[in-house]
C-alpha cells in the first residue's frame, strides 16, 4: 500500500533534482523512492551480514589441528 509524505527542500535542490531526473527519463518522486529503497535495502543487508558475522564469531575458529605449532617452530631457520 502506497502512502504520500511530505518532505520540505530547498527550491534549487527540487530545482536541480527535477532536471537530473528529466535527463534520465523519470521522476523526482522515483528517483528519490528508489534511493531510499537502496538505502533501506543496503542497511537491512548490513545489518544481517553483521549478526551473521557475530555469530561466526561466538562459535570460533576450529581447527583439525591437535595443537598450534610454537612460534619458533614456525620461525625455523
Amino acid at each position: 500500500m502506497k502512502q504520500n509524505i511530505t518532505i520540505s527542500l530547498d527550491k534549487d535542490l527540487i530545482r536541480t533534482g527535477k532536471v537530473i531526473a528529466a535527463q534520465r527519463g523519470t521522476s523526482l518522486n522515483r528517483m528519490l523512492r528508489l534511493e531510499l529503497e537502496r538505502i533501506i535495502q543496503n542497511a537491512r543487508q548490513y545489518d544481517m551480514v553483521k549478526q551473521k558475522a557475530i555469530a561466526a564469531m561466538k562459535a570460533g575458529f576450529h581447527s583439525s589441528m591437535d595443537r598450534y605449532p610454537s612460534r619458533d617452530e614456525l620461525h625455523e631457520r
